[in-house]
């Protein structure tokens, strides 16, 4: 299971939709607060690069020698279309000032240090300590997941589908009560998460649940996850 401090990391370095919050900062559109890129420094800070007349950029250059406090929203919605699409949520929470050096043409990078974080997703809601985030890595799957999650769900939904048979008693019935594999009838099976250490369904019918499906050993790259889906739609098969 990857740790909390993975797991924000992760979503820091995902592609998800995120939204910078400065308290008192009135008359800013939500949009004028979503930075364009986000990157962590080697010290756990965040950068945020900003359009330079955002208002984001304007209330760091105003505080100057002041501290500006800020909370980086991250917000993560499942690439596959499926019930209940909000995976989880991110904070990061600190001090925002103008990170010196320069960034894209028209473009002003603002710093984040971090001071406190939560995530609330899949895995439950935790805290976060600013130094194990600093130190955390992502998971190595984090570019190429809704690639790979939209691939399973459109071009192997048989295989995901199959999984339902591993789950016994979970699936609602038996091969003899249901369909092939102990799939009640109108059970759907959507991939909705992939991690180094595995891949979680969300099965949809007469009820909802998800259900993990933990690789052997975790995997450090899509050639040793294209094994690990082989592995585990053969046991399923089997």
């Amino acid at each position: 299971m990857p740790s909390a401090a993975e797991r924000t990391r992760t979503l820091v370095q995902s592609t998800c939709s995120a939204v910078l919050i400065i308290p008192g900062l009135d008359g800013a559109k939500p949009y004028q607060l979503m930075p364009d890129t986000r990157s962590v420094g080697p010290d756990g800070e965040v950068f945020l690069a900003f359009p330079a007349d955002s208002p984001a950029v304007r209330a760091a250059a105003h505080a100057q020698d002041d501290e500006l406090t800020a909370v980086l929203e991250i917000t993560d919605v499942a690439p596959v279309s499926v019930p209940h699409r909000i995976r989880g949520r991110a904070w990061l929470s600190g001090w925002l000032t103008r990170a010196p050096g320069g960034a894209e043409p028209g473009l002003m990078t603002l710093r984040l240090e971090v001071g406190e974080a939560c995530v609330d997703d899949l895995w439950g809601a935790e805290t976060v300590e600013p130094e194990d985030f600093a130190t955390a890595a992502a998971d190595p799957l984090v570019e190429h997941e809704a690639e790979l999650l939209q691939h399973l769900h459109s071009a192997h939904s048989a295989e995901v589908q199959s999984l339902c048979g591993l789950l016994g008693e979970r699936a609602g019935g038996s091969p003899a009560a249901g369909t092939a594999a102990g799939t009640t009838a109108g059970t759907v099976a959507v991939p909705v998460a992939l991690d180094r250490f595995g891949l979680r369904v969300r099965f949809t019918g007469v009820r909802c649940f998800d259900a993990r499906f933990d690789f052997p050993d975790p995997v450090r790259n899509v050639n040793e996850l294209r094994y690990a889906m082989q592995t585990l739609f053969e046991a399923a098969a089997g």
